[in-house]
């Protein structure tokens, strides 16, 4: 039996700014992402039968078509046209729905393990098209670290790292529809986009810690008017004394950076007060986590 374990790891929006609504129905997104240390992993068993089969040790995960990792798995074997199969194995600790990319990390995790599994060869940039066409944050996970992601997601600039940053994460127990906030965003009344541009141009300088004055996320606003519970979760990273928070992506997540452990753990064990899924963790480097993924074994 041939196997691969991988890990794959969530991501934080830095910036996330609204340009326009494209031609396409998608909206044209300029924003800065970081991955961090919160991962999944998933190992992927070869099938000589063609089948692709998923299982999961979260019972709420969806295991048929509507998982991006099968989605990833079916698309891989009907481009390449292998015979193979693959069964996948997710050990879940990224949160479900809550703006940190866990379906599109497992999705882009499993279309570079299947690469290797199958042995195809082929290239990040052939690989990262496809994973294009399965949801719009799955190519940013090909590089892992920091970049900066425009378009719809296809196009990702990798950036020198902005961290390493604790960063203590909290989900508030609710699902955000991401279509939902999408369909209610008057594009044409938000601020003028400025913010991702000013943040690159400070990490590029070596300014890392400017990077934290950007910090902007245009779908806040919509989410904290469809969802109080998210806004009053940010009021209350202020209230504990974080510098600085954010939502994440469309949300529920929200998240604090910090200077210092100490302080980060303090509003850990506040937040554990009242929300069971609170995690501190480290924003990773390009080079601590190589294209966003790591191979740990193979057999």
């Amino acid at each position: 039996m041939r196997e691969l374990w991988i890990t794959s790891p969530a991501k934080i929006n830095l910036t996330l700014e609204v340009l326009g609504r494209r031609p396409d129905g998608y909206h044209e997104l300029d924003m800065l992402v970081v991955a961090v240390d919160l991962a999944d992993r998933l190992r992927l068993v070869l099938r000589d039968d063609g089948a692709i089969t998923l299982s999961s040790s979260n019972g709420t995960l969806p295991l048929g078509e509507k998982n991006l990792a099968v989605a990833a798995a079916r698309k891989l074997q009907a481009a390449s046209g292998v015979r193979a199969g693959v069964h996948i194995e997710i050990e879940k600790r990224i949160p479900i729905s809550a703006g940190l990319g866990g379906g599109s990390s497992n999705a882009a995790a499993v279309l570079m393990g299947l690469n290797d599994l199958w042995g195809l060869g082929y290239d990040r940039e052939r690989l990262q098209a496809l994973g294009a066409e399965i949801g719009s944050d799955v190519p940013f996970f090909f590089y892992g670290g920091t970049a900066r992601v425009q378009g719809r997601g296809e196009r990702v600039e990798p950036l020198p790292d902005v961290g390493p940053w604790t960063v203590v994460i909290a989900r508030p127990p609710l699902y955000v529809s991401t279509a939902d906030v999408f369909r209610a965003l008057a594009v044409d009344r938000l601020p003028p986009p400025g913010e991702t541009a000013a943040a690159v141009a400070a990490l590029q300088s070596g300014r890392r810690e400017a990077v934290l004055r950007h910090l902007r996320n245009d779908l806040e606003a919509v989410t904290f008017r469809l969802y109080p519970e998210v806004r009053r979760l940010k009021e209350k990273f202020y209230a504990f004394g974080a510098e600085y928070a954010l939502m994440s992506g469309s949300g529920p997540v929200v998240y604090g950076v910090f200077p210092d452990g100490r302080r980060a753990r303090r509003v850990v064990h506040s937040l554990r007060g009242f929300l069971r899924d609170v995690y501190l963790v480290q924003t990773l480097g390009a080079r601590s986590s190589p294209r966003g993924m790591t191979a740990v074994s193979k057999g």
